[in-house]
């Protein structure tokens, strides 16, 4: 019996109408009835343009952010309800249902009595959070992320998505790039402190309204803007293009082929005693108390300064890396697989490994890297993670045994070359990567430019180099 539940499929297309209109309360198309039902085209950006986000914060007064906190919740919400309606509909009646459908069940929200106080936000916005949640799914489907789950209150990021319908605009002559925004059911615009301009005749395509954990606002602003790459770094004296390995590592947080080291910040270590004497004081305090809420305010403030912190370093650094060379060469590291936790004697030592390794902030470094050499046209080759890189002799490429972690410098034994660790596994990562560059660059056509990134896991018949 449970192998035929399994293997039901969806019913039929009237049928599901039905189920739809009926036991999921999914009204009818009432708009354009005697027109085709046609596909959602997503909005299509200007040629030679890049969608570039621009982070400000603003302070909002008492009555906006009494609105915002609706909004937030109610963002929150629609998106749970339309994750268990969507859910629901196929494991009890085998029926998908889709975005179009979400909304008009959002409509019927809107306007059950139980339920009206969804009126006093936005539908722009609502229906936006409809959207992210069909997104999720859509991942899910492609199996790159896992099924969607609930939102918490407390749990999950305060956010609000205004597309160009749910704000107003208008931006300021004397200091092009700034203006005032005014976003749906508020009167006045909000105080914005613009830390830099837009770009000059720039409308904002979408907003995003953030409140994090410390009760900052932030407003994230979408705008489409022409990037120009940035000239073209070449070796002294050649033609072929600047290279660089990168090896991220823990002891160094960046180590390059040329032995420039950056230095590993430590963040968590470095604050680790204020942040236990604040979590200490968080447990003393009574839970639901205004001096709890107090206490976890304090902890969020200095979790954010952290954040911060490390984000403006990894920012420098990237922006640096991608400006002073053509090709940059990193390892296809699986993060994930590495903060396995341990079990056994070795579980503090490996808290501890796990600890550094999320202070490192390895995909967050790689992630700035892509999106930056996509904008001033640099190339970006990821090396599998399988490659040889710490144990093979960057001199002779004789590949010697598995070192531990602990051997910082080891000797070839066949060549008698002494490397470090760190500088040796740069070096082998430029020389494969560029070995991929070449591979993927020779098979264009003449005059096209490579790829900004290059995954050797995406390439046909690539074999690791012994």
């Amino acid at each position: 019996m449970a192998d035929t539940e399994d293997q039901r499929t969806r019913v039929s297309s009237d049928e599901a109408k039905c189920i739809k209109r009926e036991a999921l309360g999914i009204g009818d198309r009432r708009k354009h009835q005697g027109r085709a039902a046609t596909a959602i085209k997503s909005r299509v950006k200007e040629p030679g343009t890049q969608q570039r986000v621009y982070r400000y914060r603003f302070y909002p007064t008492p009555s906006q952010a009494e609105q915002l906190e609706k909004t937030f919740g109610a963002c929150r919400w629609v998106y749970n309800e339309g994750l268990a309606l969507r859910s629901g509909a196929w494991e009890q009646h085998r029926v998908s249902v889709g975005f179009a459908e979400s909304c008009r069940a959002l409509t019927g929200w809107r306007q059950a009595p139980e339920t009206s106080w969804l009126r006093e936000v936005s539908s722009t916005v609502l229906q936006q959070a409809l959207r992210h949640l069909d997104g999720a799914f859509t991942r899910f489907f492609k199996q790159s992320a896992k099924c969607p789950q609930r939102k918490k209150k407390h749990r999950s990021r305060d956010s609000a998505t205004y597309v160009r319908t749910g704000f107003r605009w208008s931006e300021d002559p004397e200091r092009p790039g700034t203006g005032l925004v005014t976003l749906a059911k508020q009167t006045t615009p909000l105080d914005v402190r613009w830390s830099r301009p837009l770009p000059a005749g720039a409308a904002p395509v979408k907003l995003s309204v953030t409140r994090d954990r410390a009760g900052r606002y932030f407003l994230a602003v979408l705008v489409e803007e022409h990037i120009a790459h940035l000239p073209t770094v070449l070796l002294p004296g050649g033609r072929e293009p600047k290279a660089v390995g990168i090896d991220l590592g823990l002891a160094a947080l960046v180590t390059l082929d040329d032995g420039t080291k950056v230095d590993h910040p430590r963040l968590l270590k470095k604050y680790e005693k204020e942040l236990a004497r604040l979590q200490r004081g968080l447990h003393r305090k009574k839970k639901g108390s205004n001096n709890r809420g107090k206490a976890r305010e304090r902890i969020a403030r200095l979790y954010a300064l952290i954040s911060d912190v490390r984000r403006d370093m990894l920012d420098q650094l990237t922006t640096r890396l991608v400006r002073e060379n053509q090709v940059l060469v990193v390892e296809d590291l699986a993060v994930m697989n590495l903060l396995r936790p341990a079990v056994g004697k070795g579980r503090r030592p490996k808290a501890r490994l796990n600890r550094s390794i999320i202070d490192a902030a390895w995909g967050e470094l790689v992630r700035q890297l892509r999106y930056k050499c996509a904008w001033y046209g640099r190339t970006l080759v990821i090396v599998d993670r399988f490659f040889p890189s710490t144990r093979r002799c960057s001199d002779c490429h004789a590949k010697g045994p598995s070192l531990d972690v602990s051997v910082r410098e080891w000797t070839c034994t066949e060549c008698g070359a002494v490397h470090d660790r760190d500088v040796n596994a740069a070096q082998n990562l430029r020389d494969e990567g560029m070995r991929l560059y070449w591979l993927v660059a020779t098979a264009l056509p003449p005059g096209r430019m490579p790829p900004s990134v290059i995954k050797a896991s995406e390439l046909a018949d690539v074999q690791l180099a012994a």
